[in-house]
């Protein structure tokens, strides 16, 4: 019923949203008599804030189009690799007449980005997908909007979405290195250490930032209300069926807007004092802070519903039965071992201040995949980043990434040897982090001194 009386709150506010939209526009155009008025631009401003508090946010694009390589602008074209009823593999592919730099773009490292499903599109790691293109070519998966799932496609849940995930790194190929960010750390490890207990390919490298491999460390406001609540709690408080005006109608979904409300509810005080300071901008006519505002809050906005199954899954077998570090989790009647993981370079990546996945949950990886050899292992944490700037913004360009970057670089022969010496940028990690964390293996802690 809750999914119901939203839909019907929506429809009401689209017209005023619009309404609002245009009657902002009629008090700040140039043209408009209006525009000339006392307390003109008081009026547009707050026209222009109630429409952006009323309106619907669509699903954004991603808007890469060209990419600076070697100093060049590389054209590039966002094509659909495989296409899932829950998820699309997106492939953005270069362009370039340069022939030396097309040469030097394609010896140049894959990626498999797996991007979360936990409330926002794939296009939240729009910064993380154009800063690789520079260095690297790029796969990420692109997440369906379970709401847009018809029911007789069947139900989705957590052992699905590593079977997608397993798919996915077969269709890329053995040359694939693979990124997960935040939720996706535990399904990937799962995926990845399934295959290797099959005996099939594994990644070249697989770099781990900011996800809850083992929840019980340092546990958030997040945390504690997966483990304090029961999951006949969560199924019964949490769960709602689509409405019938949509494709999915009457499937099982853990709503978009509620997980947004959550957003909402962790900083309150600060998505309060972001509006005020947009409305300030927009009557001092701060355009540069406008439209940083406007393009913040329409991909945090945009958000996706979750289908039942998996959100119920990840509930039960991360948060509160912790599977994955107990040893207990079984996909498919096979038993997840990442001891069995031998190849495989490892990198795990935390924010210092991450309120999302506390300190050590991440770093919890390293002590699951014992089989890969300590000279292998690596971890960084990024000083002074909340969870979005591990991947997005300054920090995440000019910290995250070089560590990033050389580490895959560093790993692409196929005999598990680096192909060549860490570069100054992996060598400084482990330095700059050594009053706030420690490399994970001898190795690193030894070339930083």
């Amino acid at each position: 019923m809750l999914y119901q009386l939203y839909e019907s709150q929506r429809a009401m506010l689209s017209p005023f949203s619009e309404f609002a939209s245009a009657s902002s526009k009629l008090y700040s155009h140039p043209l408009s008599p209006f525009a000339h008025t006392p307390l003109a631009t008081r009026v547009s401003a707050s026209l222009d804030l109630m429409h952006r508090l009323a309106k619907e946010y669509e699903k954004p694009e991603f808007n890469i189009t060209s990419v600076k390589v070697n100093g060049t602008d590389v054209a590039v074209q966002e094509q659909v690799a495989v296409e899932k009823p829950f998820c699309r593999l997106l492939r953005f592919k270069r362009f370039t007449d340069d022939v030396a730099l097309l040469t030097r773009m394609k010896d140049q490292p894959i990626v498999l980005v797996v991007a979360p499903l936990s409330g926002h599109h794939s296009t939240l790691l729009r910064e993380t997908v154009r800063q690789l293109l520079i260095d690297h070519k790029v796969f990420i998966t692109d997440w369906t909007d379970a709401r847009m799932v018809p029911p007789e496609d069947g139900p989705f849940h957590l052992d699905d979405y590593i079977a997608y995930v397993q798919d996915f790194i077969r269709h890329v190929g053995p040359e694939v290195n693979v990124i997960s960010v935040c939720q996706p750390t535990v399904p990937v490890l799962a995926a990845i250490s399934l295959l290797a207990s099959k005996g099939e390919f594994t990644p070249r490298t697989m770099t781990m930032m900011g996800g809850p491999i083992d929840a019980r460390k340092s546990p958030t406001a997040v945390n504690n209300l997966a483990m304090n609540k029961s999951y006949e709690w969560f199924e019964n408080n949490v769960i709602y069926r689509v409405p019938v005006n949509y494709p999915g109608g009457g499937r099982r979904v853990y709503p978009g807007f509620l997980q947004h409300t959550g957003f909402i509810a962790m900083n309150p005080d600060r998505h309060l004092k972001s509006h005020y300071d947009y409305f300030m901008d927009l009557m001092q006519g701060e355009d540069e802070s406008v439209e940083f505002h406007r393009a913040f809050y329409d991909e945090y906005n945009a958000v996706l519903d979750m289908p039942a199954e998996y959100y119920l899954d990840t509930i039960h077998t991360v948060f509160q039965d912790f599977s994955l570090v107990n040893g207990t989790w079984e996909v498919n009647g096979q038993l997840v071992r990442p001891q069995d993981i031998k190849t495989t370079a490892l990198l795990t990546i935390e924010g210092e201040l991450d309120d999302i996945s506390g300190a050590g949950q991440t770093r919890a990886a390293h002590d699951l995949c014992s089989g890969i050899p300590s000279s292998r292992q690596f971890h960084y944490d990024v000083a002074g980043a909340g969870h979005y700037g591990i991947f997005s913004g300054r920090r995440w360009r000019e910290d995250c990434y070089p560590q990033v970057r050389d580490f895959i670089a560093s790993h692409q022969d196929e005999t598990g040897a680096p192909k060549k010496r860490a570069s100054r940028a992996t060598s400084a990690a482990a330095a700059k982090t050594s009053g706030t964390a420690k490399a994970t293996q001898p190795v690193a802690a030894k070339r930083a001194r």
